[in-house]
């Protein structure tokens, strides 16, 4: 991002990239969010966004770790009853109610559930020179998106055996369950529009979305 400033924390169109995840959470029907964050920004984060923007559901503020996968292990000891878990990006902020309705319903019947778009360009594959070795087909080719979604205790069990195993090179959740678990995961259809915010160009494409979604809510 070339800033200083994580990129969750960032300003959108007015707001910090973060509250629009937290808002699209709280207004749904989820009951309770665990806000897993850098550390030493737990009261930054209590003032500015759970304060300043009268969050009722956040319950829990706890620091992460030095990796994404460590970071959720913090959050999921937070969590004690609930039937299932939903894990989402900070800086994926253009949530729709139709991609949570669409998990929702997914989960509760196949328990392990995860938002993907199809690739739309062609992937091929190279040698270490760069030689084109082959060309994939991508009608099997999926871009990850979050919120992941699973039953608590699918989750719970396989973040516990990442815990006792020796691997660390976890990049997602749907990974954990993978690598740890013999339970499937299933592809619910995502939304190109749910994209996470990484560069300067992705701020710019999500002053667009957020100016496009605003326009048609007007009309």
């Amino acid at each position: 991002m070339n800033s200083n400033i994580p990129k969750q924390y960032l300003e959108l169109e007015g707001k910090p990239v973060l509250i629009y995840s937290l808002l699209a959470f709280e207004n749904s029907f989820m009951d309770e969010i665990v806000l897993v964050t850098r550390e030493g920004d737990e009261e930054y984060c209590r003032k500015e966004y759970i304060e300043n923007y009268h969050l009722k559901k956040v319950k829990s503020i706890v620091a992460g770790g030095a990796e994404r996968y460590l970071s959720v292990m913090e959050g999921l000891k937070q969590i004690k009853d609930t039937d299932y878990i939903w894990i989402h990006d900070g800086a994926r902020p253009f949530l729709s109610e139709r991609l949570l309705a669409a998990l929702k319903a997914s989960v509760e019947e196949k328990g392990a559930v995860i938002p993907g778009v199809q690739v739309k360009d062609t992937i091929k594959q190279t040698d270490k020179d760069g030689t084109v070795s082959r060309t994939i087909p991508r009608e099997c080719l999926w871009n990850i998106q979050t919120p992941q979604v699973f039953k608590t205790e699918l989750i719970k069990e396989a973040y516990r055996k990442l815990a006792a195993s020796q691997v660390t090179n976890v990049t997602d959740d749907s990974m954990v369950i993978e690598s740890m678990t013999d339970h499937p995961v299933t592809m619910v259809e995502g939304d190109y529009h749910n994209i996470k915010l990484t560069t300067q160009e992705d701020m710019q494409l999500g002053e667009l979305i957020l100016r496009n979604s605003s326009a048609m809510r007007q009309k």
